[in-house]
């Protein structure tokens, strides 16, 4: 009997043995798979950014140049925590750090309590200053960005004890301006032409102190050029520019920029429709492309019945250029006066000459070539009679180069746009798609590819403007509705007890 027994009692146990042997291999598996979780989860990541105003979202061209670094990059943080923008600092560190995919080293150091290493990085680096700052090196050259230099302050607070506040966060703009100084050492020349009353460069009296600035951030250098004090345009100039001009070029200067032309030169024009510049005019023509005399308009309806018309133009890019492959479909306002462009590509295709469209005026806008003209009839018919044509704006000119973008083969290039105001800070701070298609269209005539892009965004304070109306009601708002709302709802509940 006590063999059957025992007999009887082994399955059972071997049952027990399987369940508990299932059971911690359950657990087994469920921990090696959340372990594989975790490990992949913590190699292959993404990063969001969910603020207000994006300002640790690093910008399209920061990335892309990111991708085009050889060496490590070595950041270097002195910030002490009371610092106003030291959190923001390092939270856009670390965005370039997940960017840089294991290319920037970044090492923080306080330096009111680390301070043995931070006198031995400042002797290393020859650091003289007490500021915040951040030192980059890269092969072995180094350079510093202060903290004034990534943030705009406001000190109107501090005549009543407040410390500083800051009014607007620009760190991306001056890391990244940075680096590429790092990266390409030397700064390229961008010669500016005056002389036939451009806007000036000069601060505090120049209109393009946004664009100058912008640029310059780019490790691009502006040098004014005036061509009748020179016998030659200097070879260390790699590209010209010339914005609206209001007085036509003389022989001897049209000479000058002919030869750097056929020298495999590269010119950026944004013509002013209404200035008589003939021989500028002519030389844009040789090479394909006629500036009408016209101005692109466009009626827009007020009302029922009531038409308005306006000469500002929105306009769109095209994406078939590397200059505008990432602004593709981006809208634009062009203000002032603009004129309409006439690409003939088959007239100079036998001189290896291609032309390329890069803004289009959206549908409805009409070139009027009578548009001095007040007769609204008229513009109206010339309106419906022309409003379908697609109008382009803006295009590009290269000579001797290769179609395919993969070839690089010297060539001479030419950017040109029919308006010359959009640049202006008026307009730029309202639109920045602007200033990007500029950019972009200096870094491809610098050849410099990999550097266009959207660009990190102007930096805007937020402000608020209540008019005498709307006081009016936010102090109805806050001494009326607000403590009437608890008031209702306690007579609600007392009512209800009540009954």
């Amino acid at each position: 009997m006590a063999d059957k027994s025992k007999r009887s009692r082994r399955p059972g146990g071997i049952r027990r043995f399987r369940i508990g042997f299932n059971v911690l291999a359950q657990i087994l598996l469920v921990l090696f798979l959340i372990a594989m979780v975790n490990s992949l989860a913590f190699k292959h990541y993404r990063r969001w950014d969910f603020s207000r105003d994006q300002k640790y979202a690093l910008s399209d061209k920061t990335k892309r140049f990111l991708n085009t670094l050889k060496g490590r990059m070595r950041i270097t943080v002195f910030f002490a925590p009371t610092t106003p923008i030291t959190a923001d600092v390092q939270n856009l560190l670390t965005e370039y750090q997940y960017a840089g995919k294991g290319k920037i080293d970044i090492e923080h150091i306080d330096p009111e309590r680390n301070l043995s290493r931070a006198k031995e990085l400042f002797d290393k680096y020859k650091v003289v200053t007490d500021e915040s700052l951040l030192v980059l090196d890269y092969d072995g050259r180094n350079k510093t960005v202060k903290a004034s230099e990534m943030a705009d302050f406001d000190q109107s607070g501090m005549a009543f004890g407040e410390g500083p506040r800051v009014a607007a966060f620009k760190g991306e703009q001056a890391i990244t301006s940075a680096m590429i100084d790092l990266v390409e050492g030397k700064k390229k020349i961008l010669g500016y032409v005056t002389g036939h009353k451009e806007p000036a460069l000069t601060e505090g009296t120049s209109p393009i102190t946004v664009l100058k600035t912008f640029i310059e951030n780019e490790n691009i250098k502006f040098q004014e050029l005036n061509l009748l004090d020179l016998d030659a345009i200097p070879p260390d100039v790699k590209a010209v520019m010339i914005i609206g001009a209001q007085y036509d070029f003389s022989g001897r200067e049209m000479k000058l920029l002919r030869d750097f032309w056929d020298k495999q030169g590269r010119i950026v024009l944004l013509v002013d429709p209404s200035a008589q510049t003939p021989k500028l005019r002519a030389f844009v023509n040789e090479l394909g492309i006629k500036v009408n005399d016209d101005r692109l308009m466009v009626f827009v309806r007020t009302g029922i019945e009531e038409l308005a018309l306006t000469r500002d133009v929105q306009a769109h890019f095209l994406g078939d250029s590397p200059i505008t492959k990432r602004l593709a479909d981006v809208r634009a306002l062009f203000f002032g006066g603009t004129s309409s462009l006439t690409l003939e590509p088959e007239r100079v295709r036998a001189a290896s000459i291609r032309l390329e469209p890069l803004i289009q005026a959206e549908k409805g806008y009409f070139a009027e070539k009578d548009y001095n003209s007040d007769d609204q009839v008229k513009l109206q018919t010339d309106a419906k009679q022309s409003s379908n044509v697609s109008l382009t704006i803006g295009a590009a000119v290269e000579k001797g180069g290769s179609a395919d973008q993969r070839v690089q083969l010297n060539s001479s290039r030419l950017v040109v746009v029919s308006n010359s105001t959009f640049v202006q800070d008026n307009a730029i701070t309202q639109d920045q798609q602007g200033l990007d298609f500029i950019s972009g269209s200096v870094n491809w005539l610098l050849s410099r590819e990999q550097l266009i892009g959207i660009a990190p965004k102007i930096p805007k304070p937020l402000t608020f403007s209540l008019s005498e109306e709307a006081l009016r009601r936010l102090r109805w708002i806050i001494l009326v509705f607000i403590p009437l709302v608890p008031a209702a709802i306690g007579t609600m509940v007392w009512w209800q007890r009540r009954v």
